[in-house]
């Protein structure tokens, strides 16, 4: 899994128009959002096939910003405090989260500037909580 960075014109019916050109393309997304800032919104998924999605979006005239890769976590829903805890612990490595948001499967998904890094922290996480 990939997350796809997208930069959409911040009107109505291109989010629409972007999930209808990946669904006929047999592209699902697996978690994401749109964030809003004034005249464009960037647009985050999750997506198994990132780089096909790209082309045929870009093909399609959007702007897609990069593909990311991403740390995904199993957090102990009947814990409190779960996200500030491996926030505080990527922060302690000197590791920034760029994006984060949820997958279908109520995973966290993390866009990190060191993946390889925030990889080794999360190894170590799931290691200690499941």
């Amino acid at each position: 899994m990939k997350d796809l960075e997208i930069i959409l014109e911040n009107k109505p019916g291109k989010l629409g128009q972007m999930g209808q050109i990946l669904g006929k393309n047999n592209i699902s997304l697996e978690g994401g959002g749109v964030f809003g800032n004034g005249k464009k919104s960037t647009a985050h998924f999750l997506i198994k096939e990132a780089q096909k999605a790209k082309e045929i979006l870009e093909f399609h005239k959007f702007e897609v910003k990069r593909i990311n890769d991403v740390i995904i976590l199993k957090l102990r829903q009947d814990v409190p405090g779960q996200l500030g805890e491996i926030c505080r612990r990527l922060a302690f490595e000197n590791i920034n989260i760029l994006t984060q948001y949820s997958d279908h499967h109520n995973q966290l998904i993390l866009v990190v500037d060191d993946y390889e890094g925030a990889k080794k922290v999360s190894e170590k996480w799931m290691k200690e909580w499941w």
